[in-house]
């Protein structure tokens, strides 16, 4: 196993199939200032980022998000364990980058367990091909219907550098909506670390000058995300927030990307998201509600795996997790 510099890393990232942008160097820099350790590591051609989290006593925890290693290349996973017995690490989580046909029905190889996700177990994928309008016969009539009404009542959205701006917006947005937000740190990092290879755009759509909706569009190779978004409570009736969203697709058309995640619905199969979203609006459900209608594909990652290392510590760290939440 190889440890890699920046240097050799951005030798042999390029040449990565479809990478996710979790497993670029940024994103390993980004959460290196929020508690976690990258380490790029190559092994027979096969080049990978593994985040660690320091636990007290020496011990640590280990996870790597959204890559499609071989679950069955055992000449790798001994070289993997190997790497992480000798840092102490209790478990190694794995996010596997692909998509999963149904809730609870992924095969799981020997060596690990289903585990806990970090990231959105669902999400909408929607497909950038065709022009503007093709994308806009596709969506629901409503939000094709609010985004129209949004640039007649005079709705403008500029990319833009304002940190600040945006954060304020989403402070708001947390408020509101009850979730947890970053740091204004966090969010000014992520905009400086993306912003020098422009893969990332912050987008704010005003009224006038005032601000009223943010949104943090990212891209790697062909595909783009949405992570962040936030709008205020101001002039909500000309629907800031769905022409935001359809400037974004564009822009990362514009990039040369080919899909667009808006990344996280409630965990459920499509049937009963379409069944019961007109009467949910607690936790993702109203986000669902909205992301539905940009016309895209509800998709479900494949499950998290844990690769357990110290059984006793992972058992402590389940009823941890259970009664008090996420160690991440």
């Amino acid at each position: 196993m190889n440890v890699l510099d920046k240097e050799k890393w951005d030798l042999l990232f390029p040449a990565v199939e479809n990478p996710h942008i979790l497993q670029s160097y940024e994103w390993g820099e980004l959460k290196s200032h929020f508690g976690w350790e990258p380490w790029r590591l190559e092994h027979n051609g096969i080049v990978f980022q593994i985040l660690m989290k320091k636990l007290p006593f020496g011990l640590k925890i280990a996870y790597i998000p959204k890559i499609n290693l071989d679950l069955d290349n055992a000449e790798l996973w001994l070289e993997i364990d190997k790497f992480c017995q000798a840092r102490h690490v209790i478990f190694l989580k794995i996010e596997p980058d692909r998509f999963s046909e149904q809730k609870n029905k992924n095969v799981v190889s020997p060596g690990f367990i289903p585990g806990k996700p970090i990231q959105p177990g669902n999400t909408i994928i929607v497909d950038l091909a065709g022009n503007e309008d093709y994308w806009l016969e596709r969506m629901k009539p409503k939000t094709r219907y609010n985004i129209r009404l949004a640039k007649k009542k005079e709705i403008f959205v500029e990319i833009s550098n304002d940190v600040n701006t945006f954060f304020e917006l989403i402070k708001e947005t947390g408020k509101r909506d009850n979730f947890g937000v970053h740091t204004k740190e966090y969010y000014q990092l992520a905009y400086d670390l993306f912003t020098k290879k422009n893969q990332v755009a912050l987008l704010i759509a005003k009224y006038k000058q005032t601000p009223l909706a943010g949104l943090m569009v990212f891209r790697q190779g062909n595909r783009s995300w949405y992570f962040y978004g936030a709008s205020n409570n101001q002039e909500r009736n000309r629907m800031p927030t769905y022409l935001i969203q359809f400037e974004a697709l564009r822009w990362a058309k514009s990039q040369g990307c080919e899909t667009y995640d808006l990344w996280g619905i409630p965990d459920e199969d499509e049937q009963i998201l379409e069944r019961d979203f007109e009467q949910k609006s607690e936790g993702l459900w109203g986000v669902y509600r909205f992301k539905r209608g940009f016309g895209g594909e509800v998709k479900r990652s494949a499950a998290a795996l844990d690769r357990i290392y110290n059984p006793f510590l992972y058992r402590l760290i389940g009823i941890y997790q259970k009664y008090r939440g996420s160690l991440t």
